[in-house]
């Protein structure tokens, strides 16, 4: 068998309960349950970070926020640090990009008037973009004005542009057909690709659904009633809400950020949030026929994912921010050669998939990564030694609440340690929080004054976590005199031993 194929997906905010093999009140996700069956499924996978470049950061380069700096959308990915792309680029894969991996360039080798300096939404080193569908979307724009659409000179406003008003009172679905949708046209964009190749391929194949403006194509716009849709969990009202955390408060006190309160309008989003993840289902399900009618599926390794999720509405919130795991917890899928197909519990981060990647390949993982390969999980077996918690950042520098809570820009931060009982929130220069996950799952009370040997408790493991994942470059190198320089990476130290 020739080498394997690569094919990384990731829908843009998908939560990691919205699939109908979750038991999810209304998603209906037939096309990825049917993938998933033939997989492994991660249950308990986590972002490492939000937003989009930030998270997206850390999956392609296996290292944690406070490792690889790009903080924010716009934050410069370090030109130092390597990336999937990058190193199946050097073992002769031509990796293949349809979408966008919203990397901020390092600017320090681009003239000041380069365009590359003008968006947030850069290419990741190492991968070639097929079809484009960051800021400008050129490729789409260029087919939609050749289906005879007139198009708004903003081109952020096209995933918005409406239809006819439904005589339901469904939500308003898009102007474009179903075959017309950016999913469409980038998931079958990326099949046109795959036909073409006569050695083995890689690609990453990223999905703008189910990512905001939350509008449909037909018949997706009208899947999910308004009557079916699951409330919320949130506290009774905002202002309750907000006296949970300085850092909430602040936040919501921003009209983008908090969800409405019209409760029609609210379940409105809701409906098309859900309909664009069936219909990335859909074309899910249109992808895997292709892989198996064309032979190349048996040796594919499909990986689906998202990059962060979605509050909708949970506390109060719409988009991704802060410590609540709905912007967090996300969907793993991996199928492929000698995978067995079953469910993991444990918990996982996308700082895994550089490190599986290579694994997968029999290739050496770089040095950097800070996440672990999932091999032995794929393999059906269980890993002598693994996390018994899930690790993710937050950086809220250049935010309102930095200004609003009088903070540094360096202390505009959190982290979080999430186990099996209990999760631990620490901010630089705030009030920390403390969630008893098996009393309080919706994380609606901070129980950190009443429990101070918790908190401690804590507070210890996170640092301790810090200090074990702090950047290793070169930390496995020493320069000795008369000897040169030695790689100590295999050396290890009995109890007791000197230095």
């Amino acid at each position: 068998m020739s080498r394997p194929n690569v094919l990384l997906i990731t829908a843009d905010q998908w939560r990691g309960d919205c699939f109908s093999m979750r038991n999810h009140a209304v998603v209906q996700t037939p096309n990825l349950d049917a993938i998933a069956n033939e997989g492994m499924v991660f249950n308990r996978h986590y972002s490492n970070a939000v937003p989009c470049g930030p998270s997206r950061a850390s999956l392609h380069t296996g290292m944690y926020l406070h490792n690889h700096r790009s903080g924010t959308n716009g934050t410069p990915l370090d030109r130092r640090f390597t990336n999937w792309a990058l190193e199946l680029r050097a073992a002769g894969y031509d990796p293949a990009l349809f979408g966008y991996t919203h990397t901020a360039q390092d600017p320090r080798d681009i003239e000041p008037n380069d365009i590359r300096l003008n968006t947030d939404e850069g290419i990741l080193p190492g991968i070639t973009p097929v079809i484009d569908m960051a800021t400008h979307t050129p490729d789409w724009r260029n087919f939609l004005e050749s289906q005879g659409y007139d198009l708004p000179d903003f081109d952020g406003a096209i995933y918005g542009l409406k239809g006819e008003v439904d005589p339901d009172g469904y939500p308003t679905p898009t102007a474009f057909q179903p075959e017309e949708s950016d999913t469409a046209f980038l998931t079958r964009g990326a099949m046109s690709y795959i036909s073409a190749q006569e050695k083995p391929w890689a690609v990453h194949l990223s999905l703008r659904a189910p990512h905001p403006p939350w509008v449909a194509t037909a018949p997706y716009h009208r899947m999910y009633e308004a009557e079916q849709l699951p409330d919320p969990v949130r506290a009774d009202d905002i202002e309750t809400e907000q006296a949970l955390h300085p850092w909430l408060d602040a936040h919501l006190s921003v009209a983008r950020n908090r969800s409405h309160k019209d409760r029609g309008r609210h379940k409105s989003l809701q409906s098309s949030y859900y309909g664009l993840m069936s219909e990335v289902d859909a074309h899910m399900g249109e992808l895997v026929n292709f892989l198996k009618a064309s032979g190349q599926w048996e040796n594919t390794y499909f990986v689906f994912t998202s990059d962060h999720g979605e509050q909708m509405g949970d506390h109060w919130m719409y988009g991704k921010a802060g410590f609540f795991d709905q912007s967090y917890h996300i969907p793993l899928i991996v199928c492929g050669p000698e995978v067995k197909p079953g469910i993991c519990e444990a918990f996982t981060e996308h700082v895994d998939w550089l490190p599986t990647c290579m694994d997968l390949l029999n290739l050496d993982q770089p040095r950097q990564c800070d996440g672990h390969s999932l091999r032995s999980w794929l393999d059906g077996t269980t890993p002598e030694v693994w996390r018994d918690a899930a690790h993710y950042e937050f950086d809220f520098r250049h935010s309102p609440a930095e200004s609003t809570l009088h903070l540094e820009m360096e202390s505009a931060c959190l982290n979080v340690i999430k186990d099996e009982q209990y999760k631990y929130v620490h901010f630089t220069d705030l009030p920390c929080l403390l969630f008893d996950l098996k009393v309080d799952p919706g994380e609606l009370h901070s129980i950190a004054e009443q429990n101070p040997t918790v908190v401690a408790l804590y507070a210890q493991k996170l640092l301790s976590w810090r200090l074990s994942t702090t950047d290793k470059t070169l930390s496995h190198l020493q320069i000795v005199r008369d000897e040169g320089l030695l790689d100590k990476s295999s050396v290890t130290f009995s109890a007791g031993a000197g230095s």
